[in-house]
């Protein structure tokens, strides 16, 4: 039998969605700010190589790290609600059965 969620709450699912948000957009600043670094750092190193180089490193850094922030608030969104155990887990008998 499948356990009750806290996302099953509005109030609560409500609050960790905005607290979900939150951090993607502090991620999303901390982005900006690590991709002029690195795109400054290319340009004062090798001055204007081709704008297509800038417009492509800066997409992979930008895709990258908002890709891996998303991942990682929604594994921290699913835990932290208690998510992962309102699951049913078909072999929570066998690992009774042998303890």
């Amino acid at each position: 039998m499948t356990r009750p969620s806290r996302l099953d709450d509005p109030e609560y699912a409500s609050f960790a969605w905005k607290r979900y948000w939150r951090l993607m957009r502090w991620m999303f600043s901390v982005t900006l700010v690590v991709t002029v670094v690195a795109l400054g750092s290319f340009w004062w190193r090798n001055g204007m190589v081709s704008i297509h180089f800038f417009i492509a490193t800066a997409g992979a850094i930008i895709g990258a790290i908002m890709l891996t922030a998303a991942l990682m608030g929604l594994v921290f969104l699913s835990s932290g609600s208690g998510h992962d155990e309102a699951i049913e887990d078909p072999f929570e008998e066998e690992a009774d059965r042998n303890d």
